[in-house]
């Protein structure tokens, strides 16, 4: 069966010249808002309204703002000199105003408004010294024109060079060829929510009668947002339910090793921990591969997770990989898991770029031959002459930072290798299921036991030197410090200038062994000595760039100095915040910032003093940033909907995706009546692909 368009969408796929007053020129003007189809035009929605509801005089009006009203012309007053405005006096049922005009022909305007005619005129009414005025009106009709005149006009976004009024006649051409379509929205849902047809909910948003027809709330747009998100979620879907046809490994653990290592440990798993490792587990024992997120917060304990599962690989006969962004992390794993591999009996090697050749090929054959349970590393395990003997599950750590195509390169290493991302990047559940919504989803939403509250205070700029002086006092009682610099215009290179600056300065106050600097732009075995004189307290102050965001652990460290803390974003800073508190000693967080403070920054270190929760710590930088700001645009990978907005609507995701994903376990090939109208929902959004990713048709 082919892949075709349906027919009944052609209209909305032709060329945008083919719509009412646009020719070339509007159509390249069109082109860089997005807009080359009628199509286009139907999804760009307006972003504002004007009242244009008549009133009888512009006394009593809120001014300044739009009025609409008949008034009678009176006299005309041409500019007495080059420069000044041409007046045409009115007056209403109650007042005389002014209409204003600068640069207007005096014969065009004495036809529009000949003396003593009656007109509707509507615009932007001002007081100036005491007097209304509106310049340059909107509309000046005949009163039995006045039909013409809409009761709420649409605004619609705009580019330079295109006016509202060639807009709105385009979007009304559009409109003017919507196809009634089959509906794909689930019939109750649909009843439930109050939601009209599509067609109805695109001719309402086009023409909303008041200002709350323009709220994300309101049905039509609601119902136009839960499309373009239901229809995300269904590809999303199908990606996951051809990845589950494809044939997995049955990795069944005994438990044997896993009970080896909770015996060992000093303290129980969190409910969370337990509930994380029992999902994984049945996934890693189902007869399709695993695709699964575990997002924890700072300290969720991640790490008791990721081994527990990986233990769960080996006691199956196989082999689990555990690859980290960075060499300074992969090691810091090592270190974390090496004590716990020991108590299990299982042999857990290191692979990175540093490795020596000889040292590097006797891993290498250990690895091929299974001598070799569990291997951490960074990139370094994608590379060719790696090989596994049975590589069973993958464990992908810090996800935002690896492309797709990494991850699905390391799955090629092992037949129907069971995938593990995991992240400690608290991320909204709304972005989630946006961004990761082809995966299954475990959640650490528990803090282990023995996590220490970090006390949070703000300290301006201003009083650094007693900042300084405090640090000097607690170096002198053995305690140790970060000290984070600002970002400066995201360049790496400048913000590496800045820590030196501060690194010297602090060397020179608390004395030349005690502090340490980490930066991107140095040689990585130079940031790994001062990360490792910081670890064995041979140092007590590390200053540093976000590099130490992710991952460090140093359970010593206590106190955390952020500079400029006002410039960050809320998740960087609940992450560089998430360094200290570790151990058994009492941590303080101090957040430095440039006063005056702009009501956004206000609101982003309030919530800091106010809260370490990392959930909620995101659904509020959600709430100021906006999504693409929270998971950083470039490398985001969220999709771009032109009415949807996953700050707002954040339900209506969540909604969509179970819709989706139970639809498609009832009709996984689309051959129902609604399967069907999904279909042509996917041509109308775009989504073609995904009826690629059908088994048939």
């Amino acid at each position: 069966m082919t892949h075709a368009r349906p027919e009944a969408l052609f209209p909305l796929f032709g060329a945008i010249t083919t719509l009412p007053g646009v020719g070339p020129k509007i159509a390249a003007l069109m082109e860089k808002m997005g807009i080359t189809r009628p199509r286009d035009l139907i999804l760009t929605l307006p972003a504002g309204g004007v009242d244009r509801a008549r009133r009888d005089s512009v006394l009593g009006a809120t001014l300044p703002g739009v009025v609409t009203v008949e008034v009678t012309v009176g006299g005309h007053q041409p500019p007495p000199r080059k420069g000044r405005p041409y007046r045409v006096f009115v007056t209403d049922a109650r007042t005389e105003f002014e209409l204003v005009f600068f640069h207007a022909r005096e014969d065009w305007l004495r036809r529009q408004l000949p003396h003593g005619a009656r007109r509707l005129v509507s615009g932007r009414v001002e007081l100036f010294d005491g007097r209304a005025q509106m310049a340059h009106p909107d509309y000046i009709l005949p009163p039995e024109e006045a039909d013409e005149l809409p009761g709420f006009e649409p605004v619609y976004p705009l580019t330079q060079g295109l006016t509202l009024k060639t807009m709105s006649r385009a979007a009304a051409g559009a409109v003017a060829l919507l196809p009634e379509l089959p509906d794909w929205i689930d019939p109750e849902l649909k009843r439930r929510r109050g939601w009209p047809d599509w067609a109805c909910a695109v001719r309402m948003a086009h023409a909303p009668a008041t200002a709350a027809d323009l709220s994300p709330e309101a049905p039509a747009r609601a119902r136009l947002a839960y499309d373009e998100l239901f229809v995300h979620q269904v590809t999303l879907a199908l990606a996951r339910l051809k990845r589950r046809r494809r044939p997995g490994r049955v990795t069944a653990g005994t438990g044997a090793l896993q009970a080896r290592v909770l015996a060992a440990l000093p303290y129980a798993p969190t409910g969370a921990q337990s509930r994380a490792i029992a999902e994984i587990g049945a996934d890693m024992a189902a007869p399709h591969r695993m695709n699964r997120l575990l997002q924890g917060d700072v300290g969720s304990g991640k790490t008791l997770v990721a081994l527990m599962v990986m233990l769960a690989a080996v006691e199956a006969g196989g082999q689990a990989a555990l690859m980290a962004p960075t060499e300074i992390l992969a090691r810091q794993h090592l270190e974390g898991l090496a004590p716990l591999a020991r108590d299990a009996g299982v042999r857990l090697e290191i692979l990175t770029g540093r490795d020596r050749a000889a040292e590097r090929a006797a891993k290498l054959a250990d690895l091929a031959a299974g001598r070799i349970d569990i291997l951490v590393g960074t990139h370094a395990l994608f590379q060719a002459d790696v090989v596994f003997a049975d590589l069973r599950l993958a464990v992908v750590d810090e996800q935002h930072r690896f492309g797709v195509r990494q991850r699905m390169d390391l799955g090629a290493k092992g037949a129907a290798v069971d995938l593990l991302v995991m992240t400690a990047t608290p991320i909204p559940r709304s972005l989630a299921l946006a961004q990761y919504g082809d995966m299954d989803l475990s959640v650490l939403d528990e803090k282990p036991p023995g996590r220490q509250p970090v006390e949070t205070a703000l300290i301006s700029s201003e009083r650094l030197d007693a900042v300084v002086a405090r640090l000097k006092v607690a170096v002198s009682e053995g305690r140790r410090a970060y000290w984070v610099c600002p970002l400066v215009a995201e360049s790496e290179v400048v913000s590496a200038t800045a820590a030196e600056e501060r690194f010297k300065a602090l060397r020179a106050a608390l004395g030349e062994g005690v502090v340490r600097l980490v930066h991107g732009q140095m040689p990585s075995a130079e940031k790994d000595a001062a990360m490792a004189d910081f670890v064995a307290g041979r140092a007590q102050v590390l200053v540093a760039t976000t590099v130490i965001e992710v991952g460090v652990n140093v359970p010593e460290a206590t106190i955390m100095v952020i500079e400029g803390a006002d410039g960050f974003g809320l998740s960087q800073l609940h992450q560089l915040r998430g360094r200290v508190g570790r151990g058994a000693g009492k941590s303080t967080c101090l957040l430095m910032y440039d006063p005056p403070l702009t009501p956004s920054a206000e609101a982003r270190l309030g919530i800091m003093r106010a809260t370490e929760d990392g959930f909620r710590i995101a659904e509020e930088d959600l709430r100021l940033r906006g999504a693409g700001d929270v998971l950083g645009t470039a490398q985001s990978g969220l999709p771009r909907f032109r009415i949807a907005d996953l700050e707002r609507q954040s339900d209506l995701m969540a909604v969509a995706q179970s819709d989706a994903r139970a639809f498609l376990e009832r009709d996984p090939d689309l051959a129902s009546e609604r399967g069907r109208a999904v279909r042509t929902a996917l041509y109308l959004m775009e989504a073609d692909r995904a009826i690629r990713l059908l088994s048939v048709g």
